[in-house]
Formats: C-alpha cells, sequence, structure tokens
C-alpha cells in the first residue's frame, strides 16, 4: 500500500555560486547569562523576538521537528496509518527519539465537507473508524500536545493531485484558501499545540523570464508577487487568531520565471522551490500583528536534484555562503527567525551525507540555534526517503545519527541528555531491578465502550529521579476481561494481569517523562483497572 509523494524537480538558472569564498559557519554560543530558555517547546503560544522563538514567558524555543505527511494526498489522512501500529505509537516514538514538533501537510481537498480518510487499519487503529480527515487530524494535535509537542499546520497543496506555482488555481481561489485557513485557526483557538501556519508549500517559478507566470518576490501585483499574497492571507488569519505564527516560505526565482541562456538577460539567482527569500530584505513580509512572522526557506540535496553548486570545485566550503544568500542572512542580520521547513535526503550519494552534516552544523547547535523541521517521517517520500525505514517502525539510525545532536526533546518526551548530547542518555540496557528508587503516578481512562467490550488508556508518569530503564507495568483488571489488542507497548495477558512491555524503540523512560499505553479487551469496562505497578514499584 505504499505510496509516494511525488516532487517536482525546481527548475533553476545557472548560479553556480552566489558568494564565492567559505562563510563563516553560524554556530551556538554559550555565555555566562543571557536571556531564559524554555524547556521543550515553552509555554503558551509563541512569538518572535529578532531572530528568536519565544514562548509566553519570553524564554527562547527552539523546534526541532519532522514532517508528517499524507493528508494532502488522496488519502486525505497521514500515511502509515495502515501499517500494524497505532497512530499514538507514531507519535510516541518521534517524541521519544527527540522531535519537539510535527509539520502536518494538508491539502484544501481533506477539509472539505464529506471528505474520507483512507487506507486506515481499523485493526490496530479502531478509533479511527468513520472518522473525517479533521476529526482524525483532531485527535493527532490532542495527542501530541499530551507528549508537550506542537503542531505547524502546512497548506501543502490546493487539491491532492499535486502542488502548484501559485497559491491559487482555477478551482480554489486565494478566497477560498483564505476561509479554509480561518477555519482552522477558528477551529484550534485556544489549543497552544498548534502554533501556527505554513501559508503555501513551494512556491515556485513557473515559464521563463521574462515571460515567467510562476510566483515572485517583490515584483509587484497580486496576480503573482507571493510576497504580497503572504501579507493578505496572513493577516487574514491573524485577525481571526492572533496568536499564531505566520511561516512563510520563499520562492525558486524572484521574477516567477525560470532562466532563459537564450535570452539575452542576466540569469537572476533561482533556487529550491520555496528556498529563495533573497528578496526578504528589501521587499519584507509586513503583519498587522507584531511578532508573529517566521521565514521558513526549503533545502534538499543531490538526491532531490543536481543543483549546479554540488559539483563546485569548493563543495563543501561553498555551502554556507549560498545559505547566508538565500536565507541564512535574515537570521544573522536579527530580521527575523528561520525555521527550516523541509530539508532531507536518500543520503545515496555520499555527497548529500556532508551537505545533511554541513547543513545542521550551519543551523547551530542548542537552543538558540535556527528551528526546522525534517522531510520526513515516512519512508514512502520518494525522493528523501524518511526517519523510518520501509516497515514503517524501525529507524534510519544514519539520519537519525545526524540529527540527534542537534534534537530538544519534548518535556516528557524524549532523551534527557540535551541537545548536543548525541544521543538519548541512560547507558545499557539493564534490568526493570537495576532502576532504583522508582516512584510513578498513573492516569486510567476508559475511552470508549461498546456492549462486550471497551477500549482504554493508561498513562504511566516515571514521577522519581531515575531513568525506568527497559520498563514494564502490570495492573489487575476485572474477572471476565481478556485482551484483544495494545499499542505503545507490547501488551499480554495472564489471568486477571495484564503486562506491558517497553517497545524496542523507547526502552527507557526519563524521570518526568510519561508513556501511554492503549489497548481494547472483551468484557467489562467496570470496576476500573488497579494495583498500577511500574518496574515492580506501585503506582499512585
Amino acid at each position: 500500500m505504499s505510496r509516494k509523494r511525488t516532487r517536482l524537480s525546481a527548475a533553476l538558472g545557472g548560479v553556480t555560486a552566489l558568494v564565492t569564498g567559505a562563510a563563516t559557519v553560524l554556530v551556538g554560543i554559550v555565555v555566562a547569562a543571557g536571556p531564559a530558555v524554555a524547556a521543550g517547546t515553552g509555554t503558551g503560544y509563541l512569538h518572535t523576538s529578532g531572530n528568536k522563538i519565544v514562548d509566553s514567558t519570553g524564554a527562547t524555543v527552539r523546534l526541532t521537528g519532522i514532517n508528517w505527511f499524507g493528508m494532502e494526498t488522496d488519502n486525505k489522512t497521514f500515511h502509515g496509518l495502515w501499517a500494524n501500529r497505532t497512530w499514538q505509537s507514531h507519535i510516541d516514538q518521534m517524541a521519544e527519539l527527540g522531535y519537539n514538533t510535527i509539520r502536518i501537510p494538508f491539502s484544501n481537498d481533506a477539509l472539505r465537507p464529506g471528505a474520507q480518510a483512507t487506507s486506515i487499519n481499523t485493526a490496530s487503529n479502531p478509533d479511527l473508524i468513520g472518522l473525517s480527515p479533521l476529526e482524525i487530524l483532531d485527535r493527532v494535535i490532542n495527542y501530541a500536545g499530551t507528549k508537550g509537542m506542537r503542531v505547524i499546520l502546512d497548506r501543502h497543496r490546493p487539491t491532492a493531485a499535486g502542488q502548484s506555482a501559485l497559491w491559487y488555481t482555477a478551482s480554489v481561489s486565494e478566497a477560498q484558501t483564505i476561509s479554509d485557513w480561518q477555519m482552522l485557526a477558528r477551529r484550534y483557538a485556544g489549543n497552544t499545540t498548534v502554533i501556527g501556519a505554513d501559508l503555501h508549500n513551494e512556491p515556485h517559478a513557473e515559464g521563463t523570464d521574462p515571460n515567467g507566470t510562476g510566483a515572485g518576490w517583490g515584483q509587484g501585483g497580486e496576480a503573482r508577487d507571493w510576497r504580497l499574497a503572504a501579507e493578505r492571507i496572513g493577516n487574514a488569519i491573524l485577525s481571526v487568531q492572533p496568536n499564531w505564527l505566520i511561516f512563510v516560505e520563499g520562492v525558486s526565482c524572484p521574477s516567477g520565471g525560470n532562466a532563459n541562456a537564450w535570452d539575452n538577460i542576466p540569469d537572476e539567482p533561482c533556487g529550491w522551490w520555496g528556498g529563495n527569500l533573497s528578496k526578504a530584505r528589501e521587499f519584507p513580509v509586513r503583519l498587522n500583528v507584531a511578532n508573529r512572522l517566521v521565514y521558513s526557506p526549503h533545502d534538499y540535496a543531490i538526491s532531490v536534484f543536481h543543483q549546479d553548486w554540488f559539483d563546485d570545485p569548493t563543495f563543501p566550503a561553498n555551502l554556507p555562503g549560498i545559505w547566508d544568500s538565500f536565507w541564512g542572512y535574515i537570521y544573522k542580520e536579527n530580521i527575523a527567525p528561520i525555521m527550516l521547513g523541509e530539508f532531507g535526503s536518500t543520503l545515496q550519494d555520499p555527497r548529500d551525507r556532508t551537505w545533511l552534516t554541513e547543513l545542521m552544523r550551519y543551523l547551530g547547535t542548542g537552543v538558540n540555534g535556527m528551528s526546522f523541521t525534517y522531510w520526513s517521517w515516512n519512508p514512502n517520500s520518494g525522493d528523501t526517503g524518511g526517519i523510518l525505514n520501509d516497515d514503517w517502525t524501525t529507524v534510519n539510525q544514519t539520519k537519525q545519527s545526524i540529527l540527534q545532536p542537534y534534537l530538544i526533546p519534548p518535556v516528557g518526551g524524549g532523551p534527557t541528555g540535551g541537545p548536543t548530547s548525541g544521543g538519548p542518555t541512560g547507558g545499557p540496557s539493564s534490568s526493570p531491578s537495576s532502576n532504583p528508587t522508582v516512584r510513578c503516578t498513573v492516569a486510567y481512562t476508559v475511552d470508549n465502550a461498546w456492549s462486550g467490550g471497551f477500549q482504554a488508556s493508561v498513562r504511566i508518569t516515571n514521577s522519581g529521579t531515575n531513568a525506568a530503564n527497559n520498563w514494564r507495568s502490570t495492573w489487575t483488571v476485572p474477572s471476565g476481561v481478556s485482551l484483544t489488542n495494545g499499542w505503545n507497548a507490547t501488551v499480554t495477558q495472564s489471568g486477571t494481569t495484564f503486562t506491558a512491555t517497553a517497545p524496542s524503540w523507547a526502552p527507557s523512560l526519563a524521570p518526568g517523562a510519561s508513556v501511554t499505553v492503549g489497548f481494547t479487551a472483551t468484557g467489562p469496562s467496570t470496576p476500573a483497572a488497579s494495583a498500577f505497578t511500574l518496574n515492580g514499584a506501585a503506582c499512585n
């Protein structure tokens, strides 16, 4: 049931390098005193301050996230729901790996009344049966919030058929796009998990300069100037939801037309679709609510398109100069924050690994680095593959190892070693008995009940000061209850005792961290389960 996301190659001018020589690599700086740093993704709604994203207390936040696509395709919901695992377990795994934000692509088709989500494994995800795409989105957002994660909504396509150069088409007008965005802004009003809107994915050139018909930047006119459209759409959203961040991507060629070597017109710098913000200093996006603008370029490796700069004899020393010219200057000049919305690779070409390593170094370490959301969680991206392997469960450790030192996990959601630790803490695997002074709390909820059965969730929190390695939780159910399915752990039954053991991809439960184990069972849902333990210790 694998489905590929098709991504057309960026059409480029003959630009080999925009700046000669190596540029200074941007790195995080540790100082003795400075602005407050928020744990995880901070508190409340987010806003901007210079080139930083800050929370409601003014503490600096860095978004280090992942793209989970599918809602923009004809499935109209997240890909991978067809796999033999629950939708919650995807989010659990993202958080455990250290991703604190999910960028969710969608098409306007998925928002229409009567839209139907398809390709869902109802045995693994019985709670999604009969839900609309928006109702599934609601559940993903709410559950991500319980992990301390944030969500960015990305209008990826006007229809499920594919991307568009302009932000409107013959069938989906700008007015319709604004109406849909305002609907989403109202739907999630007050839900601080949803922090903002990525207005339109990858505006890009079409046709050739000077007769281009695609999206440009700063050339004026309502029909093709993406900068002016971003102002109109962004301000319309802010008029109903002033707390959201507005994420604005670049274009490919500022004129809106691809380079033409035979027109005797000097070629302009052209880059990735959505990746060229070189005109944003001269023509900035102006929003009616201050401190809401985040520029969000895209950047890719040679496995997506063979850009000229990958062949430059100075590669990879030429890369920082190219990034500076397209978008990095915005951050370095303290104009606005940068959130690199998409970047990814199959790593099949050796230059791809070099590119990714250099890009992460350029974005910087620690909370003061630039924010990002990696493309993608999904293994079925035809251009890049994913963090997950084709089994939709195991992790591509080569990619994860490059990203890991730069990830800032959500509070309660991931490894505790910090953004420069290189990986989860906790040391070698150990038996439950090796975890001293385990303390825990539990919240038990019957999520749904029907004649002859029910669905329940057990939220287990490690309230102690030590990691619960290879964690194992037990609880007692009433006589006559029989387990039918479990998720987010390996759930088994012996008599009236249910046992949940840690999944291989998340064997350690850090201090303060929580995991929600779900199950379905036949039999009575009352009285409630009782006698909960974590690694042998009784839970409150």
